[in-house]
């Protein structure tokens, strides 16, 4: 195998690194977040975090995410961190306007979604399955032809 060949298969073989970001963490970011786990079966590296954290994770979001046979009960909203953007191919942002850091290079997607703070699941499940359809996108753009979601 040639030098130029082996660096190649290595290059391929990275796993590509997706940061959702919003303001509080809680809701949006914490459901694709899930999502790609979930349907990227562990070949997309992922974090979340939130320009502004709040202290637990959205009852409705975690019920609406618990109908779709994922738990995401056990997840903490997280503070955004500049190595968060680093380490990380595709930053979405999702609502948090300026406060996330913009470095060269890096692949930025601003998904417009509709909050889902304060809201109950009925009013959740729209914005969830919204989610789900972005995330499936993701994966089929970060993923090679044949490695897209299963579910």
């Amino acid at each position: 195998m040639s030098t130029e060949t082996a660096a190649t298969t290595t290059v391929d073989h990275r796993k590509p690194s997706v940061l959702f970001v919003c303001v509080h963490n809680a809701g949006r970011s914490q459901m694709a977040a899930a999502y790609l786990n979930h349907l990227s079966e562990g070949r997309i590296e992922v974090l979340s975090a939130g320009s502004q954290p709040a202290d637990q994770v959205n009852p409705a979001a975690v019920e609406a995410m618990k109908e779709e046979g994922i738990d995401i009960t056990a997840e903490t909203p997280k503070i955004l961190t500049t190595d968060a953007v680093k380490a990380s191919d595709v930053v979405v942002t999702m609502g948090c306007g300026d406060e996330c850091p913009y470095f060269p290079g890096k692949r930025y997607e601003d998904w417009v979604l509709e909050d889902p703070a304060g809201k109950g699941v009925d009013s959740v499940r729209p914005i969830r399955d919204e989610i789900k359809g972005r995330i499936r996108q993701l994966i089929s753009e970060l993923l090679p032809t044949g490695a897209g979601p299963t579910a």
